[in-house]
């Protein structure tokens, strides 16, 4: 099955007002750039976003906040962002901070069909307050949901028409667990390749996973610098 699309307009279409969505992403690292942006043109309101952290100011999940397209952010990591602070204090943003490997395990499950699991990460914190408390040997668990989304917006390096992907080194990072959790995954690759070029023991991700796909364009490269004193 040809699941190529012809770009971001194209892939992002019919998602609505009051979507949730999974988006891939580490700090600057594996963004699905295009699919964002196509979205702060299409102006669509009232999103739920899931994603280990909100971009910068005028990068990624920030372009969003921008447009105040985006009501809801489930993440893990949201230091870099002034206006997301902002939004947050002013009460236009709400926010569900998650432990980051908790976040990453609530992806795993919802793709895996496993609707709750426990955990001890938060445990005596207000990341428990309001949740289900259990003993397993002795320790306390809380009692965790799974997450997901009614689209997964992913980017990875290579990927086919049949959707398979492979990850980048560090750009591998939320993107498999997001492209799980969605009903419908959309990715963008930086390389479109033909079917059967990949080797099967190098796929990240099948394409069983992905329902639309598209190479996209002018990728901005962002990284962070390490800087040391001279």
């Amino acid at each position: 099955m040809n699941k190529i699309v012809s770009g971001p307009k194209e892939a992002v279409r019919d998602i609505p007002d009051g979507a949730v969505l999974a988006i891939g992403g580490f700090g600057l690292c594996g963004i699905p750039e295009n699919c964002i942006a196509a979205l702060v043109e299409k102006g669509v309101k009232n999103l739920t976003c899931i994603s280990n952290n909100a971009g910068v100011d005028d990068f990624g999940i920030g372009l969003m906040l921008q447009k105040r397209q985006v009501k809801k952010m489930i993440s893990s990591y949201v230091g870099e962002n002034k206006l997301f602070e902002t939004l947050v204090l002013s009460g236009e943003l709400q926010i569900e901070m998650t432990p980051q490997g908790t976040l990453a395990e609530k992806l795993r499950a919802g793709g895996a069909g496993i609707p709750a699991f426990y955990t001890a990460t938060g445990y005596g914190t207000i990341v428990a307050e309001g949740k289900e408390i259990k003993e397993f040997d002795g320790r306390p668990y809380v009692l965790e949901r799974s997450l997901r989304a009614d689209f997964a917006l992913v980017k990875a390096w290579k990927g086919d028409s049949l959707g398979n992907l492979i990850f980048r080194k560090t750009a591998r990072n939320f993107n498999p667990l997001c492209a799980t959790a969605g009903k419908i995954t959309i990715a963008e690759v930086e390389e479109l390749v033909p079917v059967g070029s990949m080797e099967p023991d190098q796929i990240h991700l099948p394409g069983i996973y992905v329902k639309r796909i598209f190479q996209g364009q002018n990728y901005q490269k962002r990284i962070e610098r390490r800087t040391v004193s001279k």
